[in-house]
Order: C-alpha cells, then sequence, then structure tokens
C-alpha cells in the first residue's frame, strides 16, 4: 500500500523462484493491504532471476536437474530456513509500512511449503499465519520434517492447500499435517483442490485459474481472521 501501516506478509516462491508472476503475486496480495516481501530463495547460490516462464520449461530434464541443484541448500538445510525467516521478519519490522502490532503472515508454493511451516516454528513470537499452496514435503519419516515442528508454532490461523496429484501420490501426508495442528489446537484448514501440482502461480503449466481463486480467496480469509 501507498500509505499507512500494514500487517507483513513473507512470500516463499517455488522452486522456479522470483520472477514476473511473483512480483504480480505480491503486487496484488499489497493491493488486499499487506506489505508484501517476496526474494529470491537461492541468492545463496544465485543472483536474480532463475528461470524464465517465456522460454524454458520445468518439464524440460536439463532445466529441472539445475533447478532442484538451487533448491538444495533453500530446502535441505533448515537452518539456512532459520536464518532467512529471522532476518527477513527483522527487516519487515524495520519498515514505516509494517505495523509491529500485528502479526506477520507467510505464504509459500511448491517448494515454499515447508518454508512456511518452518517459519512459522522459527519465529512462533512474529508469524501468527501461514499458506501452503500445493507444497511438498510436508510430512516426512525424517526427524527435520515440517510437521514435527507444529508445537513450536504460536498461529491463530494455517490454510493447507493440496494438489490433487499430490495427495494422490500419498493420502497420508495431508492427515498427519492436519492431525499435527490439532493436537496443538492451532485452526488449520486442509483441504485437497480439484488442481494438478503448481495450479497456483499464473506462469505456470499447470495453472488452473478458477482453482487458483479459490486458493487465494481463502488465503485473503485466513489472513484477515489471523492478522487483524
Amino acid at each position: 500500500p501507498t500509505s499507512g501501516k500494514h500487517p507483513a506478509v513473507r512470500v516463499w516462491p517455488d522452486i522456479m523462484g522470483l520472477r514476473p508472476a511473483f512480483r504480480i503475486m505480491g503486487k496484488r496480495l499489497a493491493e488486499s493491504g499487506y506489505a508484501v516481501l517476496t526474494v529470491n530463495p537461492f541468492y545463496r547460490a544465485q543472483k536474480g532471476q532463475v528461470f524464465d516462464a517465456t522460454t524454458e520449461k520445468f518439464s524440460d530434464p536439463p532445466v529441472r536437474t539445475r533447478l532442484v541443484g538451487l533448491m538444495g541448500p533453500t530446502v535441505g538445510n533448515p537452518e539456512n530456513t532459520r536464518k532467512d525467516a529471522t532476518a527477513a521478519v527483522a527487516w519487515l519490522d524495520k519498515q514505516k509500512q509494517v505495523d509491529t502490532k500485528r502479526g506477520i503472515g507467510t505464504t509459500g508454493y511448491c517448494m515454499g511449503g515447508p518454508l512456511v511451516m518452518r517459519s512459522m516454528a522459527f519465529v512462533p513470537d512474529r508469524i501468527k499465519a501461514g499458506g501452503s499452496f500445493h507444497g511438498g514435503g510436508l510430512a516426512t519419516a525424517q526427524p527435520t520434517s515440517p510437521h514435527l515442528l507444529v508445537p513450536q508454532m504460536k498461529s491463530k490461523a494455517v490454510l493447507i492447500a493440496v494438489a490433487q496429484n499430490d495427495d494422490q501420490a500419498d493420502t497420508t501426508v495431508k492427515d498427519k499435517v492436519k492431525a499435527a495442528f490439532d493436537a496443538q489446537k492451532i485452526p488449520v484448514e486442509v483441504e485437497v483442490y480439484p488442481a494438478q501440482h503448481g495450479w497456483v502461480p499464473p506462469d505456470s503449466q499447470a495453472h488452473d485459474p478458477v482453482q487458483a481463486e479459490r486458493a487465494w480467496a481463502r488465503k485473503l480469509a485466513i489472513f484477515g481472521k489471523a492478522l487483524a
């Protein structure tokens, strides 16, 4: 917003990183009344834009291999998420546009889903709402599984929007995640959308405009409730 103070939102892009589609999504979220920070999650390995949706396809093996390689230090190392989430919140809280009396929200797409979970756990006193959209690896058998971090969270509302093909690959994930939040009495909305993995970003090969709008509306409802 061009004036006033507003609750902040930290956006974790998907595996294709910061690009025009996420700038558009960030601006749209700002138009809804939030001070939005969306950054390059791969800054440790490469500066600037890492993927061009006008000339590349994630389904192409060379492109996929390159992006998966960039993802490792971001998703594979929880301590890097801790550092990034903590730094982002500290920076946001210094901005004149941010209302520090209100909680912060965070959203993530694809690989950003587990980063949302970690962020809520690593900065619990500030991050009060989260939204994961077609997030991968939310509940795994590893000791670093994001769903095991729920007891550390102080969130007021959480949205877990699941792609139907992700759910088909492992129908137990959504139940494990919901059970973890329910055990801590953290309000959570878990829904399998009739759309494919990657349906939300407008430049995705799997983009579904109708279901993307549904997910967007639910995100605004969750944030409106938790960050009011």
